[in-house]
């Protein structure tokens, strides 16, 4: 049984270094392509540890014990489940919900709406500001249906091309709300 225990503890060990090591650079490399496979509570943090401290307890246990056998197993399985669990809770998972950026894509403002700051001519520019997340924006803006729009009007995101936001008068189509 020893042995299923030294194999554990060293597959935990080569899965962490290569879930660290080649996992950033895999991930890099294929740009998220990957990130369908991933399962929260088939975390590979919480995979690796729960592996590794089922080796280690094992281990420890059939050594510096009087356990043997299946009953070393089970008491090394309920010690990394035990361990595997406290990690994913307490330090996987806050750290899962930290990752949350202020930053958005110039192609994710179409759709959204904002107000005209700086007029916008019939074949020219102007300026917008659109709501992002907690705050705001301004972008130049362009009629994308060839009209000039005033300072003040609320406008929507029709398009972006090449940094400039072609927007057309927003007109609110609910009535009686």
């Amino acid at each position: 049984m020893e042995q299923v225990f030294w194999g554990c503890f060293s597959f935990g060990i080569i899965f962490t270094f290569v879930t660290v090591v080649l996992g950033d650079l895999l991930s890099a490399g294929l740009d998220g392509a990957l990130d369908f496979l991933s399962l929260d509570f088939l975390n590979p943090t919480v995979f690796a540890v729960g592996v590794t401290v089922f080796g280690g307890a094992g281990i420890m246990l059939t050594r510096y014990t009087a356990f043997a056998g299946l009953f070393a197993a089970l008491a090394a399985l309920v010690i990394a489940g035990v361990i595997a669990y406290t990690v994913g809770r307490f330090y996987v998972k806050p750290i899962k919900k930290s990752e949350n950026s202020t930053a958005y894509s110039m192609v994710g403002l179409s759709g959204r709406i904002g107000e005209v700051l700086t007029g916008i001519p019939v074949n020219g520019f102007g300026e917008v500001l659109v709501k992002v997340g907690a705050g705001n924006t301004n972008h130049v803006a362009a009629s994308f249906d060839g009209n000039a729009i005033q300072a003040g009007t609320r406008i929507v995101v029709v398009e972006v091309k090449n940094g400039v936001l072609y927007v057309s008068r927003f007109e609110n189509m609910t009535k009686g709300v």
